[in-house]
């Protein structure tokens, strides 16, 4: 790799490594695996970097291999770790609502793994259901189903407390 490329990739690395580490932990409810989700898709990327034409396609890329990489994890099972009931320091942004951001968060950890991939992608990504339907490779009906499904799922979960939730 050319020393332009080299600090092309390090840029991305700068600006995309935080908002890769978010959505793992968002998919997997767990920092630590969220970290060797985000670390391994980096590892990917920087395989690839020289055949990618700009940096749209390698955050598309790099969004694609994150969640590609969880899934993968969540078939193979090799760990019996459980996600940790502490959740991260919250962020400055994070604050103005935590109690509903907390409710959120542990409803979003019992959905199923291919409905919340679906949920995070399109409202914690603020994915389209065709760029969501790309990065999962599935059809656009099938992610509009996987929201459905993912949406009911944290209805029963969250229950009475969904209109406490909507409500602030």
């Amino acid at each position: 790799m050319s020393p332009e490329q080299e600090q092309s990739f390090d840029e991305f690395v700068a600006a995309r490594y935080a908002a890769l580490r978010r959505t793992g932990y968002l998919l997997c409810g767990d920092w630590h695996l969220a970290e060797d989700l985000a670390q391994t898709t980096l590892v990917k990327l920087y395989a690839r970097w020289n055949r990618l034409r700009d940096p749209e396609s390698a955050a598309g890329y790099a969004r694609t291999t994150l969640v590609r990489s969880y899934i993968d994890t969540r078939r193979l099972r090799r760990s019996h770790e459980m996600p940790s009931p502490e959740l991260p320091e919250p962020t400055a942004a994070d604050q103005a609502d935590p109690e509903r951001r907390l409710a959120l968060l542990a409803a979003l950890a019992q959905v199923s793994p291919a409905y919340r991939a679906a949920l995070v992608l399109r409202f914690w990504e603020d994915q389209s259901v065709e760029a969501t339907a790309a990065a999962l490779r599935q059809s656009p009906g099938t992610v509009k189903s996987n929201t459905s499904r993912g949406l009911a799922q944290l209805r029963v979960i969250l229950g009475d407390s969904l209109r406490e939730i909507a409500a602030s």
